[in-house]
């Protein structure tokens, strides 16, 4: 594993590289009917609750991990929990995994207080810790972590590629699934698992499907792409693995018909869609696509708000959500009615 001492400057490389390292995908010309004759205006700025995770969203956002362990994460963290709390979302930490090191940075990460015990929340490691805390049989220690925060569970992030082309990257000797499906049986939380911006192929969709995990976060290739902002920290090998990755709409038709085909098989059916989501209109439009049990992640638009006042994110936030409850009541899919 990578020295220690090192963390905290490559978390900071990652706030501050996160805007080069967008892709850029977002083609909605053309995707909407809008039909002005047929709704009353909301009842209110909210579109219609969800079940979502096991607790009710008041919008179907989620905030995507992000940072800690960085002289701003504290901050930075906590307005994005406060907008949670206020607009009634889920999300989920950056890397924990200094937490496993010790409590200095603890506080970054401490959120509970401020979401309450009604909103969705969960802890954040990569593939190659739990490789290594599964080898050397130290699962206590993450399971100590997740229940410091009071988390609901843990989400492992699949990040192999990231991983080779970081000049500081961990080596990951296992194949990344039969590390999540050891975990499985021996982590007493629920786990979510994601990628960090290449997405999913379909073959690593279904396998991931077959899994009775909570959910799957797409982290498409679309938005912040985690291997290509290591090659922009200097990275090490062939950079142009970077621009190989799955869209969200890719990988929304992939899973439909994966779900379809595996039917009872198909364990996990709950999904995040995110990766280059920019807005509640794309957000819309990815969500009513799917039509599956899904929220719209987002991590870099909230972000851009996130590290001044709380006033700036929270009038971006009430913004969102607004607008996503008039997309709900005036626009339609073109070709599908919906």
């Amino acid at each position: 594993m990578s020295n220690f001492n090192t963390l905290e400057k490559r978390k900071g490389d990652h706030l501050e590289l996160a805007q080069k390292s967008q892709i850029g995908i977002d083609q909605l010309e053309g995707k909407f009917n809008y039909e002005p004759l047929l709704s009353a205006h909301p009842k209110s700025n909210f579109p219609k609750p969800i079940m979502f995770l096991g607790k009710k969203f008041k919008a179907p956002l989620w905030i995507s991990s992000m940072t800690g362990g960085t002289s701003s994460a504290k901050k930075i963290n906590e307005n994005l929990a406060h907008a949670v709390s206020e607009f009634g979302l889920g999300m989920g930490l950056g890397s924990c995994r200094a937490l496993l090191f010790g409590e200095k940075d603890f506080e970054d990460f401490n959120l509970r207080p401020i979401l309450g015990d009604d909103r969705p929340f969960y802890a954040n490691l990569g593939i190659a810790q739990i490789e290594v805390f599964l080898r050397d049989k130290k699962i206590p220690q993450i399971t100590g972590m997740v229940e410091s925060l009071k988390a609901d569970g843990l989400i492992i992030h699949v990040n192999p590629l990231q991983e080779w082309l970081q000049p500081e990257g961990d080596k990951i000797n296992r194949p990344p699934l039969d590390t999540i499906k050891e975990f499985l049986k021996e982590f007493p939380f629920k786990i979510m698992v994601k990628e960090v911006g290449q997405g999913f192929g379909p073959l690593s969709l279904v396998e991931l499907i077959k899994l009775p995990l909570e959910a799957i976060d797409f982290a498409a290739f679309g938005g912040t792409n985690f291997s290509k902002l290591e090659g922009l920290r200097g990275g090490k090998g062939p950079l142009e693995m970077a621009h190989i990755g799955h869209t969200n709409d890719e990988m929304i038709k992939n899973a439909k018909n994966i779900l379809l085909e595996l039917g009872e098989k198909a364990l996990c059916r709950s999904f995040i869609i995110s990766g280059g989501v920019q807005n509640f209109l794309q957000g819309y439009y990815l969500k009513k696509s799917f039509g599956e049990n899904c929220v719209i992640g987002q991590a870099k638009a909230f972000l851009e708000h996130a590290r001044g006042d709380y006033e700036s994110l929270r009038q971006f936030v009430s913004t969102q959500v607004e607008g996503y409850a008039l997309a709900e009541n005036y626009l339609t899919l073109k070709n599908t009615g919906e």
